[in-house]
């Protein structure tokens, strides 16, 4: 367990007010109340269950508006939830069957795992997202021309700004990775379409660059870093992230502490701004496969439409995020120190990524943190 020399000083000045739970049980007689809140960033340790918590009342949330947010929850299908505040648990709730242990998949908001890996083979020399994806690919991995095909970068895919046809609604040739599924539309950069078949390509990129299979450099240079669990499984049709929700806690608070594990930089600042910021000029609501919030307007994963508003108007503007189908959720936001997980079924809305039940979370959440 890690702490700062701050957090380090406020216990010995409350004479060990707080302690760690992952050892001796003491009974609630016994605890001596903190009465501040602990300052900087805690990191769980890799390879221990032990996670600091701070409670809601010492944060001075809206405490008699967490039944119903855990209400809310709970009727939208939810399975696991957690809130961190500077790495510290203050709401962990699991409903429906599920507990602290069972594992559930990522979806979509496991893309946010494939751009941060690509980062880290960028910024150890394997490859340059400015290069052209042949570079990495075999010279005839779609049906374009050379002359088209050769417009499209490895940024391209990260935007999801390739061009090529997405087919959507098309469910086999919307993930399809063979040639004759990469049609063309448009020229690289010049339309905006969620594309998974042009996204999974990213992990042979990295596969061919390192000359490292792509899951194994993955668990390498993040997960096993940062104390994840869980594996990339093949399912019917696709590969998907399975983990426990404290995984995708621990993935939230690496990112919200841009790329840094304690004191271990896994993801260098320059890319990870590139990430978090908008990667292209039609979906402003879009970074490196992360939906970023408080731009000027967005498009949904379905539609060539784009709308003249936030992603979620009622989250803060800073805020980021990994979706994923079912509302799978991964919020970042860093005005407030926080990470927001959330999974479990579809809360009611059919979407590969944001839907409707952001902005209501959202609104239950502002109750409960503002």
């Amino acid at each position: 367990m890690k702490y700062s020399s701050s957090v380090i000083l406020s216990i010995l000045l409350l004479v060990l007010g707080s302690c760690s739970k992952d050892t001796t049980k003491i009974e609630p007689e016994a605890e001596t109340k903190v009465e501040i809140e602990p300052q900087g960033v805690f990191f769980p340790e890799v390879g221990s269950a032990s996670w600091e918590t701070v409670t809601p009342e010492l944060l001075n949330w809206n405490e008699e508006n967490l039944p119903d947010l855990y209400d809310y929850l709970e009727t939208k299908n939810t399975k696991g939830f957690i809130i961190l505040k500077n790495g510290r648990i203050v709401v962990e709730k699991y409903f429906n069957g599920h507990s602290k242990n069972d594992e559930w998949l990522w979806y979509s908001a496991g893309k946010t795992l494939v751009s941060t890996t690509v980062g880290i083979a960028q910024d150890e020399g394997f490859l340059s997202i400015s290069d052209t994806s042949s570079d990495y690919l075999d010279s005839n991995w779609s049906s374009l021309t050379t002359e088209k095909q050769d417009l499209i970068t490895v940024k391209h895919h990260l935007s999801m700004s390739t061009g090529l046809k997405d087919y959507v609604g098309q469910t086999l040739k919307w993930i399809c990775t063979q040639p004759s599924c990469f049609d063309y539309e448009a020229d690289a950069g010049e339309r905006w379409a969620y594309h998974q078949g042009a996204f999974t390509l990213l992990k042979d990129v990295v596969t061919n660059a390192t000359k490292t299979d792509f899951t194994n450099y993955f668990y390498a240079k993040i997960r096993d870093k940062i104390g994840m669990s869980g594996a990339w499984n093949k399912q019917t049709l696709l590969t998907l992230y399975t983990s426990d929700t404290r995984s995708m806690a621990r993935w939230g608070l690496l990112i919200e502490n841009e790329g840094v594990w304690d004191t271990e930089t896994i993801l260098s600042k320059t890319y990870f701004n590139e990430m978090t910021n908008t990667s292209q000029d039609i979906n402003k609501s879009y970074g490196y496969l992360w939906w970023l919030n408080g731009k000027e307007s967005y498009m949904s994963t379905t539609s060539q439409t784009v709308a003249s508003s936030s992603l979620v108007p009622n989250a803060p503007a800073d805020m980021f995020a990994a979706l994923g189908a079912d509302d799978q959720k991964i919020y970042i936001v860093p005005s407030k120190d926080l990470v927001v997980v959330r999974c479990g079924d579809s809360a009611g809305e059919t979407q590969l990524g944001p839907s409707s039940f952001d902005n209501e979370l959202w609104e239950k959440l502002n109750s409960v943190i503002n």
